[in-house]
């Protein structure tokens, strides 16, 4: 039997338009995340506080003022996308690519703490002691600071995926619940929840999403788990 036959077409979309989108949003947040990461962990500058106070923000303002925030700044006529549009034809409102920007924006801080934290906790005197040998700084960070902190970056993008799997409030709100174009399994969910007889598809995409978490998890352990056995 087919593992996908118990699945509607609606379902099997939410499926893996939200792996599509979690997995976009972490690949282009993951680079951005590493280096506000590092210049967190590693500079003290005027404004780090208001820095760190921004980039957390969407872990305690609700979901839909960052999706309504989204909007006024990034649909086609917004403060920022009307130039996107006018210049290079791109409108991110109510289209998937809105949805990957919607996640990335809220994992972000998730990322970004994780990542922090493992540069945190490698002792500066190594970096240093590397310096003083002559190795630039440059390569400092590529063959002593990053292998380091492998599984705090696998962590933060653990913790990024399975954010972005999840996200639902400023997702609805920036790009609305568009069945083939912005349906997560979220926004699936709700859409089922709120239709006769549909429960037993929500339970479906309930367990598909516990199913792709642990599948996460388990895969970020086994990696950090590999990754001490070589260090």
């Amino acid at each position: 039997m087919n593992l996908f036959s118990a699945f509607s077409p609606q379902e099997l979309t939410a499926i893996f338009l939200s792996l599509k989108i979690a997995s976009v949003a972490v690949i282009l947040a993951l680079p951005f995340s590493i280096g506000i990461a590092w210049l967190l962990a590693r500079k003290n500058f005027w404004g780090k506080n208001l820095l760190n106070g921004i980039i957390h923000l969407p872990l305690v303002l609700p979901p839909v003022v960052i999706g309504f925030l989204l909007l006024i700044s990034m649909a086609k006529k917004g403060l920022i996308g009307q130039y996107l549009w006018d210049w290079f034809g791109i409108s991110l409102s109510f289209s998937w690519k809105g949805a990957v920007l919607a996640s990335i924006v809220m994992a972000f801080p998730l990322m970004v703490r994780s990542i922090r934290l493992a540069f945190e906790a490698i002792d500066p005197k190594l970096e240093q002691a590397a310096r003083t040998l002559g190795a630039n700084p440059v390569k400092v960070f590529f063959t002593l600071t990053l292998p380091l902190s492998f599984s705090g970056i696998i962590a933060g993008a653990v913790l990024g995926f399975a954010r972005s799997l999840g996200e639902f409030g400023a997702t609805i709100t920036f790009v609305s619940n568009i069945p083939n174009e912005t349906q997560t399994i979220p926004a699936a969910l709700y859409t089922f929840i709120e239709t006769p007889n549909g429960e037993m598809a929500a339970a479906r995409l309930c367990l598909v999403a516990i199913a792709i978490s642990l599948v996460a998890l388990f895969a970020s352990e086994w990696l950090a788990q590999r990754q001490q056995k070589y260090r």
